[in-house]
């Protein structure tokens, strides 16, 4: 798709949601229709400010401006998420309401005894309660909003999470990973934010770290300075890094090299065995599952990250999006290590994800399996989060 007719359709699909929200809000409003119309073009403004921030990012431009371009457009998605969802949710209402009242006529077959049980209507009466219900729900958005930034900005909660593992060697008894991802470095998530994780994950003296991809959303210019409180994180065997689906639309190539610089080591469908004792334990990663779009060498492939692989060995992977678990069960591992899906982030994005992804957030088996979704540490667009609070994952293997 080309970026003029682009465009074009995100101009028509913000033109129409704009009109659906200002009609249901303000029909009844007493003030002028050039306002409404106002209203309206603000709306549509707000809906590209983000396309506009991206699109200045990618092409060089980053500054204090832009940072707070960004800023107002992302929290003004965030709102207007809310009032188009709850506004949805009333409409709904009202249709299921009406229908069965009119349900509830035609079966009655009595139009004097109805009309006598629903006198007519005094239209100033109905317009109050309409404007109220409406004011309400702007209210209610507003709220939300607030308590969203507030919970997304909070340092994320340490999650401990034990895991089963069959036949897992003694010496990996109580084996750390901390898992972070999904941190989604950008003009709303800078390096003091960046500092808060890496303080939490080094006090929770981790064996390994892993990073499961969208570190970033920017390029390495704009960004290398916010990521530099990483060099500091500390494990006891190593810090591990797979790429995710927002490193490719923020330059790959040059992200990988830099989270190289910082101490990680980035495994593109490969392995490493960790050893403790006599015994070794494998742990591979694969490129994110949209990789190949990119480029052909990024496919993500679970079976080619296992090339030269001991078979015995117990079998670890990360990857960034859930969807690698059908592959990776073929493939015989026993555990996946993943994220991408912000467990939703906020409401009603939490019930949609999981017609997208096959496992949203917490843990589960798949085939024989394990499969734990990350709900991530940071966040991605509007800097809101409710219901589904953002977390450092502190895993321990013990043997089941």
């Amino acid at each position: 798709m080309n970026t003029f007719l682009f465009f074009i359709i995100f101009f028509a699909v913000s033109a129409l949601l704009a009109a659906y929200m200002t009609m249901r809000l303000f029909s009844q409003a007493v003030f002028r229709p050039i306002w409404k119309i106002a209203i309206a073009l603000a709306i549509v403004v707000i809906l590209f400010l983000p396309v506009f921030g991206i699109i200045l990012r990618r092409s060089g431009s980053y500054n204090s401006g832009i940072q707070l371009f960004v800023w107002i457009g992302d929290l003004g998605i965030g709102f207007l998420s809310f009032v188009f969802t709850y506004v949805v949710i009333r409409d709904l209402m009202w249709l299921t309401v009406g229908a069965f009242n009119k349900l509830k006529a035609r079966i009655s077959k009595s139009v004097r005894k109805n009309a006598a049980a629903n006198p007519i209507e005094n239209p100033s009466r109905r317009g109050f309660l309409i404007n109220s219900m409406n004011y309400g729900i702007l209210a209610t958005a507003a709220l939300s909003t607030g308590y969203g930034i507030a919970e997304a900005r909070q340092i994320p909660d340490i999650k401990e999470l034990p895991v089963a593992i069959p036949h897992l060697p003694q010496e990996f008894e109580g084996f750390r990973i901390v898992q972070i991802t999904d941190i989604h470095v950008s003009p709303t998530f800078g390096r003091s934010c960046v500092e808060e994780i890496v303080e939490v994950v080094n006090s929770l003296k981790a064996d390994i770290v892993a990073l499961t991809g969208d570190l970033v959303d920017g390029t390495v210019d704009q960004l290398a300075y916010d990521v530099a409180p990483l060099k500091e994180i500390r494990s006891a065997l190593g810090n591990y890094f797979v790429t995710g689906n927002h490193e490719y639309y923020s330059g790959v190539i040059e992200w990988i090299e830099q989270i190289e610089r910082l101490g990680f080591s980035v495994l593109l469908n490969e392995h490493r065995i960790i050893t403790r004792g006599r015994a070794g334990l494998l742990l591979a990663g694969v490129t994110d599952f949209r990789g190949g779009n990119f480029f052909d060498s990024h496919r993500s492939d679970p079976q080619k990250a296992l090339q030269a692989a001991p078979e015995t060995m117990i079998k670890i992977l990360l990857a960034h999006q859930p969807k690698s678990i059908f592959d990776a069960a073929r493939a015989g591992y026993d555990f996946q290590i993943s994220g991408h899906t912000h467990g939703g982030q906020f409401f009603p994005w939490n019930f949609v994800i999981g017609f997208l992804q096959p496992y949203v957030s917490g843990l589960h088996t798949h085939a024989n399996t394990q499969i734990y979704v990350s709900r991530g540490t940071g966040y991605w667009g509007p800097p809101v989060r409710v219901g589904s609070p953002s977390e450092i994952t502190l895993i321990k293997l013990f043997s089941g």
